[in-house]
């Protein structure tokens, strides 16, 4: 069974700064992307970043230049650097784990993290 367990939410005041950390275990085969999501109250979840295995990033627009995503391919860990935090930010962010595992390694599964809770202050 693979856990995704997310650290790092917290409260802060607007302007500030939290890095969330995911840290992937199980019987993994390999690692393809991962990512962070976010959900705020009545809204739909969308994605903030994700990051190829190979170091490729992509962002949501509204996140560029603040939100910086990155990984530790030996640990399965991916984390998310957030500046310049924005009451507009606060939610609970999600992470997700894209993985091959070792009864086919063919195929692709996504997991996801448990969500941790991000509230940013005016």
């Amino acid at each position: 069974q693979v856990q995704l367990v997310e650290s790092g939410g917290g409260l802060v005041q607007a302007g500030g700064s939290l890095r969330l950390s995911c840290a992937v275990s199980g019987r993994i085969f390999s690692m393809n992307v991962m990512g962070w999501y976010r959900q705020a109250p009545g809204k739909q979840r969308e994605l903030v970043a994700d990051i190829t295995s190979g170091g490729v990033t992509n962002y949501a627009d509204s996140m560029k230049g603040r939100f910086t995503i990155s990984r530790d391919n030996g640990k399965n860990t991916v984390y998310l650097q957030m500046n310049s935090l924005k009451p507009e930010d606060t939610a609970v962010y999600y992470c997700k784990a894209q993985y091959r595992d070792y009864v086919a390694v063919r195929t692709l599964h996504d997991s996801w993290g448990q969500g941790t809770q991000v509230t940013v202050s005016s």
